[in-house]
């Protein structure tokens, strides 16, 4: 049973204050306000978890209808959250550093499941969090610099280093045993500056790896073996005793997205005569996952003309993240948008420095409509610690490619419909048929028969179309009602480039000119 959000039944609610002019600064409402100031009322909880290779966070997060903030449920016992700390109700305040309590509830997905394994939460427990919802108290007072990363709002810096002859424009200091803390003296006019690199600032990662364990003269090894460019993730010096404070380790996810040198790009398409002109195809990116790449971008056709180029990583079709899904469900995205289609990319190099670094992409890319796999601005349910919604994602049913070959007792099905004018649909499949081993369904709305289309045909003309000889084969079109209200809804046109072939494997890649329709 889905819980009801809102007040617990045994809260009591504080009475509305009348001032009264006996009591003075002694009304218990004036001493709770004191109190709650300094910090006595309510104690925020900060969590760092580390998710486990191929494992997950073990927490859900909710925003729930009816009850405010969002709500962290189903702490899995014996996993990462629930050995720092979280519990079934907790409010969420901060994620690595950033107050999201009233942010946008898809924003504050994104930015955990772009976060890599490491997340620094800070959460208040359920009653403290709706005791300070009914005295109207902004939460963010609640935390240390009022919600800032410090006091001064400062962030750790991601820098993105090139190498020229002379070097990375920057050098080391330690202590006396050559161990960390290592603090970086920066050259003026070199590379390291350019790239918005403080010189004394502390150097926590080199490309996505901590050096904490290591020596000045191992660091050094590792930067002369880095290649044509480093990634260092620094800390100004005022900034460590705010993170030392709340226990909180410093990871590149709470980088200030300014010094992040890439970015990912949008690209407005508009079908020509030809197509789009770039060829879709599944491979495998820096970090070992599977990714969908844009390929042989045509000169002079709308992919170039919109700034799309050979090995941009696709990470959105119309606002919708593609990362989860799979090559044909972003085929079917892209399919589906007609004649136009707006795609957020991210460029070879930049893919490279975000697998190194562990983050995605989309961490640094500010846009509260941008939807994850199986996430809706109207759901009950955000699910994006677990990753169980990844696996389960919820595509809107395409239409199918149904090839038949004849056999002596004909092809196996038969058709029907209302009054002539209506929707032309598969009345009855005969079991052990071509009909229903190529995957036709009764309920099925035909769409086509052998690349022709018919919904405007009577259902005479169709049936007598079908009689005719057909060389004993027939590909049928066809959608069932949920798809085609679905399309309809959205002025879409069906079409085969939409579909999906019953009983076939996609293949690994798909070319998106002319030819699907």
């Amino acid at each position: 049973m889905k819980e009801r959000g809102g007040l617990n039944e045994d809260m009591e609610l504080p009475e509305k204050f009348q001032f009264d002019p006996k009591q003075g600064i002694d009304n218990p409402a004036l001493s709770l306000a004191d109190d709650i100031e300094s910090g006595e009322a309510f104690e925020p909880r900060f969590c760092s978890l580390t998710k486990p290779d191929g494992g997950t966070f073990g927490f859900f997060l909710r925003h729930e209808f009816g009850s405010a903030g969002h709500v962290i449920r189903q702490v899995e016992v014996g996993g990462p959250a629930y050995h720092c700390g979280l519990r079934d109700g907790d409010r969420l305040l901060e994620v690595n550093g950033e107050y999201v309590d009233d942010m946008n509830p898809l924003r504050v997905v994104q930015k955990i499941k772009g976060a890599g394994k490491q997340i620094s939460l800070a959460v208040l427990d359920q009653r403290s969090y709706l005791e300070a919802r009914a005295r109207h108290l902004n939460t963010a007072m609640l935390l240390p610099g009022h919600g800032q990363t410090s006091e001064a709002g400062a962030k750790p810096r991601l820098c993105y280093v090139r190498r020229v002859e002379g070097g990375f424009g920057f050098s080391l200091s330690a202590s006396e045993d050559e161990k960390s803390p290592f603090h970086l003296t920066v050259n003026v006019g070199g590379p390291a500056e350019a790239a918005g690199l403080p010189s004394g600032s502390r150097l926590l990662e080199l490309n996505g790896a901590g050096i904490c364990h290591l020596t000045k003269t191992q660091v050094n090894k590792k930067l002369k073996q880095a290649g044509p460019a480093v990634a260092l993730l620094v800390m100004e010096p005022n900034l460590e005793q705010f993170y030392c404070r709340r226990g909180i380790k410093v990871t590149a996810a709470m980088a200030d997205p300014s010094t992040v040198p890439f970015k990912a790009r949008k690209l407005h398409l508009v079908k020509g005569p030809d197509g789009y002109g770039f060829l879709l195809r599944q491979e495998k990116h820096a970090s070992k996952a599977e990714g969908q790449f844009l390929r042989e971008v045509e000169a002079g056709l709308p992919a170039q003309k919109a700034g799309m180029k050979d090995g941009d990583r696709l990470l959105a079709v119309n606002g919708k993240v593609v990362e989860g899904l799979t090559h044909e469900d972003v085929v079917y995205l892209i399919c589906m948008s007609g004649s136009m289609v707006t795609l957020l990319v991210i460029d070879y190099l930049g893919d490279q420095f975000y697998s190194i670094v562990g983050l995605s992409p989309l961490l640094f890319y500010e846009d509260e409509h941008l939807t994850s796999p199986g996430l809706h601005p109207h759901d009950d349910s955000l699910q994006p610690a677990t990753g169980s919604s990844d696996r389960n994602v919820k595509i809107q049913p395409r239409p199918r490619l149904c090839h038949l070959r004849k056999e002596s007792s004909g092809y196996g099905f038969h058709l029907g419909n209302i009054t002539d004018e209506d929707e032309i649909f598969v009345a009855q499949v005969v079991p052990e048929s071509p009909a229903q081993r190529a995957g036709l369904k009764v309920g099925d709305l035909l769409i086509e028969i052998n690349g022709t289309n018919v919904e405007k045909r009577s259902y005479k003309d169709v049936i007598r179309w079908l009689k005719e000889d057909s060389g004993g084969q027939l590909t049928l079109l066809v959608v069932d009602r949920e798809g085609y209200t679905h399309y309809r809804d959205r002025g879409l046109t069906i079409c085969a480039g939409m579909a999906e072939t019953a009983g076939q494997k996609a293949a690994d890649d798909t070319e998106l000119h002319g030819r699907e329709e």
